[in-house]
């Protein structure tokens, strides 16, 4: 018999994180403890309002499932239970986490996976004025990141992107517009993103409006965030993006976003591996994703104050995963 816990809580930011949508000063999140024969596995979800979440409307998935997983639901169970989103992301990665106790392996090895030692993270700049951005780039830049993942709205492009381009003329950049453009005028952005030498272009049309990028030619590769979940969302994205964000608290945990991955290599899509605001106890569990992601997103514990212990390696840009071998 199984005893399970779960319950919520708020991590402070150290700055405010910024995007289209909105502001955050802390990180919500809701973490699963599942208890087995004197093993304690461990979850973390972040709901997210975006996709009608919050932190009861998790706690309540949560609860709903909660007489199954103490008598013992697996993971392929829990798949056809609930559906994706961050209570199913909470409850699928703390049963990873006991399983790989269990069988007394590191979660990568679970998954037949081998780490990096070093892992390239995106560092993130939020929105802020077009001098702010730039110094906040430049700041990155001089502390070791080599790839910034930049946010915009619908405002003041040009003139952001040029000055970060300018801060820092040999930053890999990759630009997150949040669903805050639109059709019209697409082309003409998209050309000046490749004009400033920039990698990638992310979600940049409301989901509800992607078919727009249908036969759109652009210079750029165009990664689809909010329109990709899970393998259901696939047909709908070919002949639209190149690309895909996984995220685990979109997928409904670290099953799904396996085949996912998959899947989504199969019918020709890069892998790009992406966070909410989080702790390291949600990037651990992404971990064995980061040897197929083209780019790895995994910044949401550096805008932490302070992080959960024991807290995974963030250094100039990169994430060394030696430490969740320990944790997971």
């Amino acid at each position: 018999m199984r005893t399970v816990k779960s319950y919520p809580e708020a991590w402070p930011l150290h700055s405010p994180f910024v995007i289209s949508r909105g502001s955050r000063t802390e990180a919500h999140v809701v973490v699963v403890e599942i208890e087995q024969d004197g093993l304690k596995g461990v979850g973390e979800g972040t709901p997210y309002a975006r996709y009608g979440e919050s932190e009861d409307s998790v706690l309540q998935q949560i609860a709903t499932q909660l007489p199954a997983i103490q008598n013992g639901m697996t993971r392929a169970e829990l798949q056809q239970a609930l559906a994706a989103g961050a209570a199913r992301n909470a409850l699928d990665c703390a049963l990873w986490d006991l399983e790989r106790q269990q069988q007394n392996k590191s979660l990568q090895a679970l998954c037949g996976v081998e780490l990096a030692e070093e892992i390239i993270t995106a560092h993130t700049v939020s929105i802020d004025t077009p001098e702010a951005m730039a110094s906040s780039a430049l700041a990155l830049w001089q502390h070791g990141a080599r790839l910034l993942k930049i946010k915009l709205d619908n405002h003041l492009i040009s003139e952001r992107l040029v000055a970060i381009r300018t801060a820092v003329p040999e930053a890999t950049l990759i630009v997150d517009a949040n669903e805050s453009w639109h059709a019209e005028g697409l082309a003409a952005r998209c050309q000046l993103l490749a004009d400033l030498n920039v990698v990638m272009l992310e979600q940049p049309l409301p989901a509800a409006e992607d078919a727009a990028l249908e036969n759109f030619v652009h210079p750029l590769p165009i990664c689809a965030d909010e329109s990709c979940h899970t393998r259901d969302q696939l047909p709908q994205l070919s002949g639209r993006y190149e690309m895909v964000n996984i995220k685990l608290d979109k997928t409904g945990g670290l099953t799904e976003a396996l085949a996912l991955a998959k899947e989504a290599r199969q019918q020709g899509f890069a892998v790009m591996l992406g966070c909410m605001l989080c702790t390291s106890r949600a990037i651990r569990a992404a971990l064995p994703l980061t040897p197929i992601a083209k780019f790895a997103d995994l910044d949401g514990p550096t805008w932490l104050a302070a992080d959960v212990e024991p807290s995974l390696h963030f250094s100039h840009g990169v994430l060394k995963p030696a430490a969740a071998s320990a944790a997971g």
